[in-house]
């Protein structure tokens, strides 16, 4: 009986079909990594987290779904056929921030990160290399009142950025004015980097003055974004928007299967969802057949695939193609 409601579940998924796979799988078990490897989807999964890190990673899960509608919606002219593929590292290969992985360590802080780091990228891009700095995400974390390590979302970063602005910092111990407080850390397996601590730890305070060796003061190391504005659903309308001003913040509803993400074209093989995350697009491609966007998550380089993940591209999977904001820098 087993094997028969099994195969029932195990429908492929190469071009779109669901499997729901049962509530009752422990999400980072063997037996789902197991299943999803199966059932022919179009993506590989692996451990990246023990199965006792559950509760630590639902804490991870802090961004907040929904965009304000009281923002303009650009809207592109497209009269050229887009590109097939699109990787903003290859398209400004001067600015080497797009390829960094951050890493938000025991913080539900990946709506900040998915935030600065596209900010980041774009000041570079309009500046045409001149101007190359790493927004802090710890002044988001800390200082904003948006939400700390619990729960934030990327609109109102957006709209911090355009009325406050944000000095630099960067990952932990980095350049800039307010580098970020949590070290990187292994999400739950071991590795090469300490073990992230699996109890909770409180939003860091706020102190607004710049580190001791740093030449600027707070005030002075302030970068702002001009008014921010949100992009349609429209796939090509997204991909316009990337290859015109660069890498966009979006938000993804997390699945169980998510988390054991290594490879491929992810496409969800489950219902059950655990929360969301704040995530960066930097570009799409096509992969065995199968439409995607490229976009990097923030829980450092040995997630998945070097931190990056593939998601299918076109049918809003886990809802990354309906929560686009982005804005300009004010340089």
């Amino acid at each position: 009986m087993k094997s028969l409601i099994f195969l029932v579940l195990s429908v492929s998924l190469a071009y779109g079909a669901r499997v729901f796979t049962q509530r009752n799988v422990h999400p980072l078990s063997d037996e789902m990594i197991d299943r999803i490897n199966s059932i022919g989807t179009t993506w590989k999964a692996g451990r990246n987290f023990d199965e006792a890190s559950l509760p630590y990673v639902k804490r991870l899960l802090g961004a907040k779904r929904g965009s304000s509608k009281k923002l303009r919606q650009v809207h592109h002219e497209i009269n050229e056929e887009l590109p097939e593929s699109f990787d903003a590292r290859a398209a400004w290969p001067n600015c080497t921030l797009i390829k960094t992985i951050r890493d938000q360590g025991n913080c539900g802080s990946g709506w900040a990160f998915s935030s600065v780091e596209a900010m980041s990228d774009r000041i570079c891009i309009a500046s045409h290399g001149e101007l190359q700095v790493s927004l802090s995400a710890q002044e988001i974390v800390a200082c904003s009142n948006l939400g700390g390590c619990d729960q934030g979302l990327q609109v109102a970063v957006y709209i911090y950025y355009a009325t406050e602005g944000i000095v630099t910092g960067g990952s932990y111990h980095g350049d800039g004015c307010m580098p970020y407080d949590f070290e990187p850390c292994m999400h739950g397996i071991e590795g090469p980097i300490p073990t992230c601590p699996q109890s909770p730890i409180p939003t860091p305070s706020c102190s607004k003055k710049c580190a001791a060796d740093y030449e600027k003061t707070f005030e002075e190391d302030k970068h702002y974004g001009l008014t921010p504005y949100v992009v349609s659903s429209d796939p090509k309308q997204i991909m316009k928007e990337i290859m015109t001003n660069g890498p966009i913040s979006s938000g993804i509803t997390v699945y169980a299967d998510f988390l054991n993400y290594k490879s491929g074209v992810y496409q969800k093989t489950t219902d059950h969802s655990l929360g969301a995350q704040g995530v960066k697009i930097i570009g799409w491609g096509t992969e065995n057949g199968v439409d995607y966007w490229l976009v990097a998550n923030s829980w450092n380089e040995y997630w998945g695939d070097k931190g990056f993940f593939k998601i299918r591209r076109g049918n809003n999977e886990c809802y990354i193609e309906s929560d686009i904001i982005s804005g300009l820098p004010r340089l």
